[in-house]
C-alpha cells in the first residue's frame, strides 16, 4: 500500500492529500480523496474505502472533518 497522508483543513476547509510523498491536491470531502487516489493507481476505491481504511493517516480528525 502507498504511503497516504491527509493535512488537517485549511481556512478553506480543504485538506492536501499526498501519496507517496507527492501532493495530488486538496480535498474538500471524501470523495476527493477516493479520486486522487484512483489517480494514483489505485483502480476501485471509493468512498467507503477511504473512511475506513487503516492505511490512510489522518491528521487533525478523521474523515468526517472538514472545517479549520
Amino acid at each position: 500500500m502507498p504511503v497516504v497522508i491527509v493535512y488537517p483543513p485549511d481556512e478553506d476547509g480543504g485538506r492536501r492529500v499526498r501519496v507517496d510523498g507527492v501532493i495530488l491536491g486538496r480535498a474538500f470531502r471524501v470523495e476527493d480523496v477516493a479520486e486522487f487516489l484512483r489517480r494514483a493507481g489505485l483502480e476501485g476505491v471509493d468512498d467507503l474505502d477511504v473512511v475506513a481504511a487503516g492505511w490512510i493517516t489522518w491528521r487533525g480528525g478523521g474523515p468526517d472533518v472538514w472545517e479549520h
